[in-house]
C-alpha cells in the first residue's frame, strides 16, 4: 500500500497522498523503451527466453525454462503497477528497471 501512516488516538490510517507521488514506468534498459502495453512486454520477455502460460484466463503468464521464475500479470493493464514492475526486474536483472514518471 503507499501512502503514509497516521497514529491517531492509537488508531492506524492510511493517509493516501497517491497525487502528491509519482507514477511508476517500467523501462527496458537496453532500449530505454517504456513499457506501455502488454504486446510490447510479452515481444521483450519473449526474446529473453520466458514463455507464455495460458492456463488461467485472469492473468498474464510466463515462465523462464531454465529457471523456477513465474510472472503473473492481471490481464488488464490498466491494473499494472509497480508490485508487477518489481517482480520483472528481479526476475530479469539489469534488463528492466521502474522510474518515477
Amino acid at each position: 500500500m503507499s501512502g503514509v501512516w497516521e497514529i491517531k488516538n492509537g488508531v492506524f490510517k492510511l493517509d493516501d497522498r497517491s497525487s502528491s507521488q509519482s507514477r511508476k514506468v517500467l523501462v527496458h534498459t537496453p532500449t530505454n523503451e517504456v513499457i506501455t502495453c502488454y504486446s510490447d512486454l510479452e515481444r521483450m520477455l519473449t526474446s529473453l527466453g520466458w514463455e507464455r502460460y495460458y492456463d488461467d484466463p485472469d492473468l498474464l503468464q510466463f515462465h523462464k525454462r531454465s529457471t523456477v521464475h513465474l510472472i503473473s500479470l492481471p490481464r488488464d493493464f490498466t491494473r499494472f503497477r509497480s508490485v508487477h514492475m518489481f517482480d520483472i526486474v528481479v526476475k530479469n536483472k539489469n534488463l528492466f528497471e521502474v522510474r518515477d514518471m
